[in-house]
């Protein structure tokens, strides 16, 4: 047994008698149970190209669908491959459709941008 301050702000401080080790074991268990409760975000990616068909996109759209209930962020990149980059626009229109279908569960972080040959938008679960 070991003598341990509990409270060495009160007056007069406050001690008890305790076993130490036992007691810095049962404090770890509860941290760890704490960390494993936590919920990390993930982020998925769906990736789509240029020449996708409707029904694809829709495939897509219910999977991003999926992720955002299930309290993931989505990223959804979009990509130009050879001469489609010249086609920027009708790929924003399709990433717009994509994110209209989704309005309903998901708010835009970050609207379409394009990096190298690749269009990207972030999105967000709605809480």
């Amino acid at each position: 047994m070991d003598l341990v301050e509990v409270s060495p702000n009160a007056k007069p401080p406050v001690c008890k008698i305790m076993d130490f080790g036992k007691y810095i074991y049962t404090q770890k268990k509860i941290e760890t149970k704490h960390k494993k409760s936590q919920k990390k975000t993930v982020v998925k990616c769906i990736r789509l190209t240029f020449k996708i068909g409707e029904h694809d996109l829709f495939v897509r759209i219910k999977q991003a669908k999926k992720f955002l209930e299930a309290g993931n962020l989505v990223k959804v990149t979009m990509l130009f491959k050879g001469r489609e980059i010249v086609y920027k626009d009708l790929g924003k229109e399709k990433i717009a459709k994509f994110y209209e279908e989704l309005k309903d569960c998901a708010n835009m972080e970050s609207p379409p941008s394009i990096q190298g040959n690749t269009l990207i938008m972030m999105l967000t679960p709605i809480k």
